[in-house]
């Protein structure tokens, strides 16, 4: 009788898929978060403001799945890369992909994973006036100081419709190291030379005029309480906090306004292998021109400065998971979810991953 019964146990097991890795996940999945696999409480991140709404409900619904915890602290796409340089997160977030030079200086392969996409917006405080239409040139001469007023003959050009005020312009930017400021002058460098040869590109820059916000909800908040202010921001922290957002003239002469189709439309690239790769000023007719991947980034080799296999193990289920399951989460936020392609070079991307250069089973 009692070797009738091991049989069924083993037969029930089996069905169940409890003897596989497979059967666990979905165990876990329905709320069993003290399996020994999860024996890792908390990972850290920290990094880009720009996905952070979507990172937060991300990161909330994989505790409720799995138990484990992901403290990510939205500092700024600098402030995350300096941290996974020293080593003190599991991984960072940003907006802007390190550069050659900025790899160099890791003690180690750093790799980056695209997580959606977004919309850096034109917005700006004009109560009744809207929308506005700016092409490159009317951007580019706001944020170099050369247009300081609404009713500038430029803007009214592109406005006929629309009664502008004489009003002083007051320039909003980031005060801080910025993945979201390096999109947006990724794609000032890109459509206006001058700006290119006094300003340029980077996260953090030496701006010719303007008040300077941290983060996304820092920039938002200046210009929602600053008369005839105008800024860039994520398109959600715009809409979050009822701010107008302009139409941007596109390569292909098109006023196109932000939103999750026309980022997806400007998405549609041949992705490079290691996912670093710049939209901005697309060539796309519907296409949102200042659109922008954003990243997570890891070391490709785990085992360093004490780190355990099971703590780099669970990065990877992480990381997985926000390439799958983590989508669903985007587009309800106004973040364009990945691409499939983008999707596929991500799995190749996290299978490299190595610990004690050895591959890395999860």
């Amino acid at each position: 009788m009692k070797k009738r019964f091991a049989v069924f146990s083993v037969i029930l097991l089996l069905t169940s898929g409890l003897l596989f890795p497979g059967g666990i996940r979905e165990a876990e999945k329905k709320g069993n978060k003290t399996n020994s696999a999860r024996s890792v409480g908390e990972l850290l991140g920290a990094g880009a403001t720009f996905p952070y709404p979507f990172y937060s409900k991300m990161f909330n619904e994989y505790f409720s799945e799995t138990g484990v915890k992901v403290n990510y602290q939205a500092i700024g796409s600098g402030g995350g890369i300096r941290q996974l340089l020293s080593k003190t997160v599991d991984f960072g977030g940003t907006d802007a992909f390190m550069s050659d030079s900025d790899l160099a200086k890791a003690e180690g392969t750093i790799l980056h994973i695209p997580t959606c996409l977004g919309a850096v917006t034109v917005t700006y405080n004009l109560p009744g006036v809207e929308p506005l239409n700016f092409t490159p040139e009317i951007i580019a001469g706001i944020f170099l100081g050369e247009i300081v007023k609404w009713n500038d003959v430029r803007i009214r050009k592109e406005n006929r419709e629309v009664k502008l005020p004489d009003q002083k312009i007051v320039v909003v930017h980031r005060s801080d190291g910025s993945g979201t400021t390096f999109i947006f002058s990724d794609y000032l460098s890109k459509v206006s030379t001058k700006w290119k040869d006094k300003v340029g590109r980077g996260k953090s820059l030496n701006w010719p005029v303007g008040l300077g916000g941290k983060g996304n909800p820092g920039v938002a908040g200046l210009v929602k309480q600053t008369p005839g202010a105008v800024g860039y921001v994520e398109l959600v922290y715009a809409l979050q906090n009822s701010m107008p957002v302009g139409n941007i003239k596109n390569k292909s002469g098109n006023y196109i306004k932000p939103s999750i189709e026309s980022v997806s439309k400007a998405a549609k690239v041949e992705l490079p292998d290691d996912t670093r790769i710049s939209i901005t000023n697309t060539d796309a007719p519907a296409g949102y021109p200042i659109s922008g991947f954003t990243w997570l980034i890891f070391y490709k080799e785990q085992k360093y400065g004490g780190r355990s296999e099971e703590r780099a193990r669970e990065l990877l289920r992480l990381l997985w998971w926000v390439e799958h399951d983590g989508q669903d989460y985007a587009e309800p936020l106004h973040y364009a979810p990945l691409p499939e392609k983008a999707v596929k070079k991500a799995e190749v991307i996290i299978k490299s991953v190595t610990y004690n250069g050895k591959p890395l089973s999860f």
